[in-house]
This record gives structure tokens, sequence and C-alpha cells, in this order.
């Protein structure tokens, strides 16, 4: 696997891998122990403030016990529905993020699992479901 960088949402792909360590009760030194980066590198992954390379994900992807194309796929602006499903996703998506009674953690944790479970049965979906 090449060392390139991809871009996408590199804001967004941070926020799920900071909310799929938060659900595995895992802190940020654990995470970047298990995949081989540095704590500061990182967190700044987790901050949007760095691309990772697709290497990099792949060890965090490991790390986490997560697909890597789950991982990319939180990070894709093409990955989302193309048909009727796009509005309701969006304001199911909107109304966790109004939700006064969450932290922006949890917030953040239940989108990135709504998401993955899209992703997942994305493929699986048969038309008419």
């Amino acid at each position: 696997m090449s060392d390139e960088k991809w871009f996408p949402g590199k804001a967004t792909i941070g926020s799920y891998i900071r909310a799929q360590r938060e659900l595995s009760k895992m802190s940020l030194r654990e995470l970047a122990r298990m995949s081989q980066v540095s704590n500061a590198y990182l967190s700044q992954i987790e901050r949007g403030l760095h691309e990772p390379s697709l290497r990099v994900l792949a060890a965090i992807a490991e790390a986490l016990s997560l697909p890597l194309e789950e991982l990319m796929a939180q990070a894709r602006p093409d990955s989302r529905p193309t048909d009727g499903t796009t509005r309701r996703t969006d304001a199911v998506e909107a109304a966790i993020r109004a939700e006064s009674r969450l932290t922006q953690a949890q917030k953040e944790a239940l989108l990135a699992v709504y998401r993955s479970y899209l992703a997942e049965s994305e493929g699986s979906q048969q038309p008419g479901d």
C-alpha cells in the first residue's frame, strides 16, 4: 500500500476515529501505540489538522478492529447515498447535532455509529426495502 496522501474530509475522518476510539474505551496514547504513530500525530488527525496517509489509516483501522473500507467511507464525500435517502439521512444527522442533551463527544460517537451502519447496510439492501 502506498504512503501517498489522499484527500477528502480530514475533519470527518478525525472525528470518526476519535468516536470509535472512545467507543472502544481506548486512550489516545493506547491507540497511538497500537497503530505505531505518535500521540501528537494521532491527536492532530483526530482534530482534523492533519491528513493521514493510507498506511496510517490502515494501522488505525487495524488497531480499532475496523475494516479499512469503513474508515475510509467516513471521509469520502461521494459515499453519501445518491437516491431518495439523502434527505432522510441529512435530517437524522441534523437531529443528532441539534440534540442539546448530548455532549459533543456523544453526538460524534452517535453520528459515527449511524454512518457505519448505513455504510454496512448499503451493499446488502435490496430495492424496495
